[in-house]
């Protein structure tokens, strides 16, 4: 049984939007999906085999998902994209507060903090 009692809006915009190849993983944890978007540059990560988001107020709008996931939804995205904590020195993404380019939703992204290791997506 799901707990509904702390939940969490997170924005996604690679893998894990709907019909995506790691959608299943926060799936059974999913409690509702709406549309927006981000101000920010998506770039290739890891030979191209995932996008990542690199935040920027006077960059494009980056389509993606908003997704009201369970606590324990939050853990799982956590652990998949390498989320120990703020600024932990393992971390692959930070996951940090992020407002909707368009509705004023706000909620965590998990972002890179520069274009580190990735190229640009054009």
């Amino acid at each position: 049984m799901m707990d509904h009692k702390r939940t969490h809006k997170v924005f996604v915009y690679g893998t894990l939007l709907v019909g995506e190849s790691n959608h299943h993983i926060v799936s059974p944890h999913l409690l509702h999906v709406q549309p927006g978007h981000v101000c920010g540059r998506l770039c290739d990560a890891d030979a191209g085999r995932y996008p990542a988001l690199v935040l920027d107020p006077i960059g494009e709008r980056i389509a993606g998902e908003w997704f009201t996931v369970t606590e324990a939804g939050l853990a799982r995205l956590d652990e998949l994209e390498e989320y120990f904590g703020p600024h932990h020195p393992d971390n692959l993404y930070e996951r940090v507060w992020v407002q909707d380019a368009e509705s004023g939703c706000e909620g965590f992204v998990y972002v890179w903090e520069s274009f580190r290791d990735c190229e640009a997506i054009p």
